[in-house]
């Protein structure tokens, strides 16, 4: 059985959703957060060297990276589900939004977030990051245009990736400049699956780190 190991207000609140979408039985260990730092305890680094969240356990290994847990776990034990059909156009695009989002996409939040941490009010910086947030969130929108899912017509683990992203938008208070992915998300949040994560992950909010 997989154990996932959950750090609160964090990427592995992902890994949680994706468990009870597809109604796997799992372990769930809660870790928290340094309230002062913000920072994971040492017990994640006694899972996996990187002492990060999230991580999973399944056949005496541990595995990190959220979207190399999605990718694992749909592969072994979603029989199909939540990912589209192999060789197909959608699974093509299917692949590019599981990269993206935590490439692309997430890099210039990332970066913001850095800054802030570090004090780091510098006028050039600030405006990369506003130019590369923009450029992204402004594709996103368009790509969310008259569409239910962020890749064909049905809810794949793709959309798991890019809620989150969009959670931490919404964070900002920047999502209502971007109607199609604020809708998006507002769906993504209703899901069953999502409201079950919740109740089993406990309170969740990204405030803090934006």
């Amino acid at each position: 059985m997989i154990t996932v190991h959950h750090l609160n207000n964090s990427r592995s609140q992902r890994i949680v959703w994706l468990m009870e979408e597809l109604e796997l039985d799992y372990i769930l260990v809660k870790h928290q957060r340094d309230p002062q730092t913000f920072m994971a305890p040492p017990s994640l680094k006694a899972i996996h060297p990187l002492g990060k969240a999230p991580t999973i356990e399944d056949r005496g290994i541990a595995i990190a990276e959220s979207g190399a847990i999605i990718e694992y776990i749909v592969n072994e034990y979603g029989k199909g589900q939540l990912v589209p059909e192999k060789n197909s156009l959608d699974h093509m695009r299917y692949l590019e939004w599981m990269h993206y989002v935590e490439g692309s996409a997430t890099a210039p939040l990332m970066f913001q977030l850095l800054a802030k941490i570090a004090s780091c009010d510098h006028e050039g910086l600030s405006a990369i990051i506003n130019y590369l947030k923009s450029a992204n969130l402004t594709f996103v929108e368009a790509q969310l245009a008259d569409k239910e899912f962020i890749v064909g017509d049905t809810f794949t683990a793709a959309d798991i990736q890019l809620t989150f992203l969009l959670e931490m938008i919404d964070a900002t208070g920047e999502i209502n400049a971007y109607p199609n992915a604020n809708a998006y998300l507002l769906r993504m949040q209703q899901r069953s699956g999502y409201q079950k994560a919740l109740e089993k992950g406990g309170p969740y909010s990204l405030k803090d780190f934006t």
